[in-house]
């Protein structure tokens, strides 16, 4: 054996001298592997590996869940540990060396300390959760909190689910999800920043920054991990799991950005997504992994396979068996096998008969034990573990108020025809009618792994606690999330007829978003139609608040509502928030991440889609045109729209020079207006459109935003800087460039608003 793995490193060595990378994915014979960048040696990493049975690698190399507390999802009963001494006995083992979903800072301690003190090479364990958007104090959901656009509050959220999940001894998150969602029938949009790239690029970094801060040793930060890579966001028609056929040209322009932007700002860690592109599963797909990953990227940090990813490429028909797939996972560069007990299984016996190289698993340690390191588990194995934090840390009074800001902050005004809201504390009867005004199961969304319904406050508890007198809030549910209620819909028409407003809570129950929650129709369930359609009939105004994870197909009395507030998951303070923005103690300031359709058909509908050789325009009619019969190719509100209570007026974009050399930079600016009587914080948006170019472009592109806080009456001028990185697109040779010619510039209110400007890029 020793003679055949000198052989092959021979050969390995003579591939690297050949030159260029190439962009086919390849498996195969050892002799095919091609390493990614070493990572940077440790004295004390490579002692470590230097000692290490193959047997003790693979353990390294495997991470399950403690299905014992909360079972994730598909149990491998030949892998999953079903009891407090199974887990036990398999640290002893060297098989469990991190877990996942294991919360508690004394358990911890004491499976820590089983693996520094009764194991041969006392390498302390890691602890996992998915930490999506807040530990005990949860709050909004990441779609609802990137609709914000305010990168410093989801800076401090994720800084927050840090400092309580390191309070119940976890150090590594699987978040931020970065996948760019276009089509809303796909559940976990909600997990994401939407449809744009740039938007989610940002949100990437300032979720990554949070979480880890500034030293990823700290007892209050933990380990973020940019999932799922890649392009997963891409499945065919919505559906969980399914593939994704891209040109490689859309997935480097639109969904790998936010992940680069994540390991850019530090993540370091990342997980294959379950989908294919090309017929290739991301957890055995060389070119993902490693040829960009590591070569072009020069990432450092683990990847860790979805739960049983490297598993289920047996039934995408990418390999044969279990001992195939653990030899095409590593040898692509999947550092470490979640649950499938695959690599604790295969990984001695495929190196013991070369087809797996000894320096390909202990590159994949190397990995795996330098991120151990880096959270400094090896000179301090018991941190974030202290019984103490874990009961004086949650839900911290800061946390609270933090979680109270996001929460109104999230919350997208649609639409507000005669300046409806917001309502009156006092002289006005409120009816507060439907499934989701007063349930507290509903406020949290999915992915709230450590869910307390017994502190989230309900719209019911909100309205009530700011309302002056109680007793002109009457509460009335009308019928369940998905049936109707027996008197229901009479008893809510009586309750809107007492009343001088209504205030419509229906939506999403949060098992309807997230992971295996795709939908056909992406529109509110029957029964809530029926009652809005109802109280529609008393003729009395309405006030719509939606509660989802994805964008919706508005219809009937809920569309024509004369208010209507996407209000997604908002989380532990979601009505206390609610009721923040419904008096008017504060304006809503939140803009759609995601765009809402006029029919669910149209899925997937997306802002920055290519224009097409027969553009429906206003001008040209619909006949023989890009629309369908039913519907026309827009949304019913775009990307980027939402209102304040104030008015904001947009003058004409303008330039500092119609024309930009290819390495100058012009200004961009328009001058914005409140001419309202409220303040009011406006999302100003930058776009450009290149319109000739060798592929061709997106109608609109996302480029820049800021957040412009407008005093009543207050007029300020706007200005972003154009480059040429602005304009730069990837083109068919794969390099990112830009091209000399005409380009429109918008500074403007949402992404089919604005005047534009025309700059010419000259070479």
């Amino acid at each position: 054996m020793t003679r055949l793995m000198a052989s092959n490193d021979q050969q390995s060595r003579r591939d690297l001298l050949k030159g260029a990378v190439s962009s086919i994915v390849i498996f195969g014979a050892a002799s095919n592997y091609r390493p990614a960048l070493a990572a940077p040696r440790d004295r004390q990493i490579e002692n470590l590996i230097s000692r290490m049975t193959i047997q003790e690698k693979a353990g390294q190399l495997s991470i399950f869940s403690d299905s014992t507390r909360i079972p994730t999802g598909p149990i491998n009963p030949n892998a999953t540990p079903t009891t407090t001494d199974d887990i036990k006995n398999q640290i002893r083992s060297g098989k469990i060396t991190a877990l996942f979903s294991a919360r508690g800072a004394a358990g911890a301690r004491e499976y820590q300390r089983i693996s520094l003190e009764e194991t041969r090479m006392k390498i302390p364990m890691v602890f996992a959760a998915d930490i999506i958007h807040g530990c005990i104090t949860q709050f909004p959901i990441p779609l609802g909190e990137a609709a914000s656009f305010d990168t410093d509050l989801a800076m401090r959220t994720a800084a927050a689910a840090a400092f309580e999940s390191t309070a119940t001894a976890i150090h590594w998150t699987f978040a931020p999800m970065v996948d760019v969602a276009r089509d809303q029938r796909w559940g976990r949009v909600a997990e994401g920043a939407g449809e744009d790239t740039y938007l989610g690029e940002q949100m990437a970094k300032a979720r990554v920054k949070g979480f880890q801060g500034d030293n990823l040793k700290s007892e209050t930060t933990v380990l973020a991990c940019a999932k799922h890579f890649a392009a997963y966001g891409a499945v065919q028609g919505g559906m969980d799991y399914n593939t994704a056929d891209i040109p490689e040209t859309t997935l480097r322009q639109v969904h790998l950005p936010p992940f680069k932007a994540a390991f850019d700002a530090g993540a370091l860690s990342t997980m294959s997504s379950f989908n294919d592109i090309a017929g290739v599963p991301s957890t055995g797909n060389h070119h993902l992994l490693t040829d960009i990953l590591r070569g072009e990227w020069a990432f450092k940090g683990l990847v860790v396979s979805d739960y049983t990813s490297e598993a289920e490429m047996i039934n995408h028909g990418f390999a044969k068996d279990g001992r195939d797939a653990t030899k095409k996972s590593i040898m692509a560069g999947c550092d470490m096998s979640m649950q499938s007990g695959l690599y604790w299984d295969h990984l001695p016996d495929l190196v013991a008969k070369g087809e797996v190289l000894m320096r390909v698993v202990d590159e994949a340690v190397r990995r795996v034990l330098g991120v151990k390191k880096a959270l400094g588990l090896f000179e301090n194995p018991y941190r974030s573990m202290s019984v103490e934090r874990e009961v004086q840390d949650m839900r911290k009074p800061e946390n609270i108020a933090l979680a109270r800001e996001a929460a109104r902050k999230s919350v997208v005004l649609i639409k507000n025809e005669g300046d409806i809201l917001p309502l009156k504390k006092s002289g006005q009867k409120i009816a507060l009618i439907g499934p989701l005004g007063d349930d507290k199961t509903q406020t949290l969304g999915c992915w709230a792994i450590f869910p307390d319904f017994d502190n989230a406050v309900t719209l019911a508890q909100g309205l009530g606690s700011q309302i002056v007198d109680r007793a002109n809030l009457k509460v009335v549910k009308g019928c369940e999330v998905n049936a109707a209620i027996e008197g229901g819909i009479a008893s809510a028409m009586a309750a809107a007829q007492a009343a001088d407003v209504v205030i419509l809570a229906v939506g999403e129950t949060q098992d309807m978003s997230g992971e295996a929650q795709s939908r056909v129709e992406i529109t509110i369930p029957k029964a809530q139609q029926d009652l809005a359609d109802a109280i529609a009939a008393t003729g009395k105004p309405i006030v719509v608040v939606l509660t989802h994870g994805r964008a919706l197909e508005l219809q009937g009395a809920i569309k024509n509502a004369q208010a209507i507030m996407a209000a997604w998951f908002l989380g532990s303070e979601s009505g206390n928030g609610l009721a923040d923005l419904i008096f008017g103690d504060f304006s809503p300031s939140a803009r759609l991440p995601v765009s809402f359709p006029l029919r669910s058909g149209q899925q997937p509908l997306y802002y920055n889609h290519r224009r097409t050789g027969r553009p429906q325009t206003t001008t040209n009619g619909t006949e023989y045109r890009t629309r369908y019969r039913e519907a026309a190719f827009e949304a019913l509100y775009s990307f980027g729209h939402g209102l304040t209570y104030s008015k904001i007026e947009y003058g004409p974009t303008q330039i500092s020079g119609p024309q930009m050399p290819m390495n100058g930079q012009i200004a961009v600016t328009a001058t914005i207006k409140n001419s309202g009587i409220r303040q009011a914080r406006e999302v100003v948006q930058f776009y450009v459109h290149d319109k000739v170019a060798s592929i061709t472009q997106p109608v609109r592109l996302l480029k820049d935003f800021k957040l412009v806080d407008l005093a009543a009456g207050e007029t300020k001028t706007i200005e972003f800087i154009l480059t040429k990185q602005d304009l730069a697109f990837v083109r068919a040779n794969l390099r990112h460039e830009a091209e000399a010619g005409e380009f429109d510039v918008w500074i403007a209110p949402s992404s089919v608003g604005g005047v534009a400007a025309k700059v010419v890029l000259t070479a």
